[in-house]
């Protein structure tokens, strides 16, 4: 009776430990993790390059500044809005990894990685 108590525990820890990796949802491209924050160059260099590129045009964010936030010594930074916008072009590149795995659509801000989405399963070249 202990026993499967403890093993439920067990379980239940794993299982709450294995939701809160951040690394879950990544892409493996040439066995390195693709995570977002990464550079498009960076992406295309791991990944090879996009079958289809699509420009969405630009957005406007707020340019933050980051400030020391604690007393001498410090390493604590907090955020700040600069009154500022920067402009950043958005464009989503599509890789097609073959017929048997799924196609991926990575969304880049200011050339910036911001999102990795499925697309259905890839094609070869004579396929289309």
């Amino acid at each position: 009776m202990c026993w499967n108590a403890l093993n439920l525990i067990r379980t239940c820890l794993v299982v709450v430990l294995l939701g809160a990796c951040s690394d879950a949802w990544a892409l493996r491209c040439s066995n390195r993790l693709v995570l977002e924050g990464m550079t498009e160059a960076r992406v295309i260099e791991l990944c090879g390059e996009p079958e289809f590129v699509r420009w969405l045009g630009y957005m406007l964010r707020p340019y933050i500044l980051k400030i020391p936030a604690g007393g001498f010594g410090s390493r604590a930074t907090r955020r700040v809005h600069s009154g500022f916008y920067q402009e950043l072009a958005v464009k989503e590149l599509l890789f097609n990894f073959g017929p048997h795995k799924l196609m991926r659509v990575m969304r880049f801000e200011g050339g910036l990685l911001t999102s990795i989405e499925t697309d259905g399963y890839g094609h070869r070249e004579r396929d289309r």
